[in-house]
C-alpha cells in the first residue's frame, strides 16, 4: 500500500460507518461546497479543500507524500514527539516503520477538531431530540472546544516527524464511527434489562476484556447494576469529543434511560445524574482501539505490518488469523528481533451479534 491508499481506506470505512448515512453525508458536503463558493479568492486560499471531499477535518496526512510505499506502521492512540523518536529507533533495529498513525488528531486535524462535532446533533436527533434543539444545545459547546484547542501546540509531533522524515497520519472520526457501529450492533437484539446487563454485554468485546486486566474496563458512572436500563443510546462514541452538558435533559425528555459512551467529563456526569439517566462508560483507550482495529485489519490484509503502541489494544478480527500477545510483541521489538513470532495465541472470538479528551 501507499500512504494515500491507507488514508483513502480509512476515509472509506469511516463514511460507510457514519451515523448520518449517505444522504446525511451528501448534505454536509453540499453545505461545505456552498460555503466555499461564497468565499472571496483570498478566503478560498484559507479554506481546507479536503472538506469538499469528506467531512472529517480531524483525519489528515500530517506529513508525507501520498505516493510513498508502506510496508509497516507504528500505530498509537496518542502520538507525541516521543513516539516519533521511538519509530526512528525501531527503524534502526530493522522494524519496517514507513508510517506513524495516531488516532487522536495532530496538526491541523487537532486545530479543526470542533468541525466534526456537528455530527452529535444528528445522533441526538436519531434518539428523539428535535434537530433544531440539538443544534442549538451543541452550538456553544462547539465554540468552547474551538477556543480550548486554539492555544495548543498543534504541530509539535508533526514538526518532529518532518525533522526525521517519518510520515505521520491521524485517523479520528472514521475510527470512532466504526467503534460506534460495532457497539450499537453488539447491544441491539440483546435482552438488556438492567444497567448491569449492559456492562456485562460490553465486557464480552475483546478490547474491553483486555482493558479489564488493567483496571480500565467498562464501568457505571451514573446508576447501579440493578437499575432498569430503559432505552439505551450509544451517543458518546463519535463526533469529536464530549458534547454539551445541557443535552441530557433533552435526551431524558426523549425517553432515553441509559447512555453508553467512551468517556465523560464530571460536569456532564452530574447533569446526567440530575436527569436520572444511567451512564455506562465503556473505556477510552479500549473504545478507540475497537475503532482503529477495524481499519488496521484492512491494512493487515494488504500485507502491512502493524506495530501497536501508546494505548492501542490490538485485536485482529480477520478470519482464521492468530496474533501475538501484545506484551510479547513489544518484548521482541525491545530485544531487536522485530519479526520474531512467539508461540501463537488465538485471538478471542468476537461475540455473536457483534483538560479535553477526544
Amino acid at each position: 500500500m501507499t500512504i494515500g491508499e491507507v488514508y483513502d481506506a480509512a476515509l472509506k470505512l469511516g463514511r460507510e460507518a457514519d451515523p448520518r448515512g449517505e444522504d446525511g453525508l451528501r448534505r454536509v458536503l453540499e453545505r461545505n461546497r456552498k460555503q466555499y463558493e461564497k468565499l472571496t479568492p483570498d478566503e478560498r486560499g484559507e479554506f481546507d479543500r479536503e472538506r469538499l471531499e469528506h467531512p472529517y477535518s480531524d483525519t489528515i496526512i500530517a506529513y508525507g507524500e501520498p505516493g510513498r510505499p508502506v510496508r509497516g506502521v507504528l500505530v498509537g492512540i496518542d502520538i507525541d514527539p516521543a513516539e516519533i523518536l521511538l519509530a526512528d529507533k525501531l527503524r534502526e533495529r530493522g522494524v519496517p516503520i514507513d508510517l506513524v498513525i495516531s488516532h487522536h488528531p495532530v496538526g491541523k486535524g487537532l486545530a479543526a477538531l470542533d468541525e466534526v462535532m456537528h455530527l452529535q446533533a444528528d445522533l441526538m436527533h436519531q434518539h428523539g431530540v428535535p434537530i433544531n434543539v440539538a443544534e442549538g444545545v451543541m452550538a456553544e459547546r462547539i465554540e468552547q472546544v474551538r477556543r480550548s484547542v486554539s492555544p495548543v501546540n498543534h504541530n509539535q509531533a508533526v514538526d518532529m516527524a518532518r525533522a526525521l522524515d517519518i510520515p505521520l497520519m491521524c485517523i479520528h472520526t472514521p475510527a470512532d464511527n466504526l467503534a460506534y457501529q460495532f457497539i450499537k450492533r453488539h447491544l441491539e437484539g440483546k435482552d438488556l434489562d438492567t444497567v448491569g446487563d449492559v456492562v456485562r454485554a460490553i465486557k464480552e468485546v475483546p478490547e474491553y476484556k483486555e482493558a479489564l486486566k488493567h483496571s480500565a474496563g467498562p464501568r457505571i458512572f451514573v446508576g447501579s447494576p440493578d437499575r432498569r436500563a430503559g432505552k439505551i443510546a450509544v451517543t458518546e462514541f463519535t463526533g469529536g469529543t464530549e458534547g454539551a452538558k445541557e443535552i441530557y435533559e433533552k435526551l431524558a425528555q426523549a425517553g432515553v434511560g441509559t447512555i453508553v459512551g467512551m468517556h465523560m467529563r464530571e460536569e456532564n456526569r452530574e447533569e446526567a445524574r440530575k436527569h436520572h439517566i444511567n451512564v455506562v462508560v465503556a473505556g477510552h483507550m479500549s473504545s478507540d482501539s475497537l475503532g482503529m482495529n477495524q481499519i488496521l485489519d484492512v491494512l493487515a490484509d494488504r500485507g502491512v505490518e502493524i506495530t501497536p503502541i501508546s494505548g492501542l489494544i490490538r485485536v485482529d478480527r480477520r478470519a482464521n488469523v492468530k496474533t501475538e500477545n501484545q506484551e510479547q510483541r513489544m518484548k521482541n521489538v525491545a530485544e531487536g528481533i522485530g519479526h520474531a513470532m512467539p508461540e501463537e495465541t488465538p485471538v478471542p472470538e468476537e461475540p455473536d451479534a457483534i483538560e479535553e479528551e477526544f
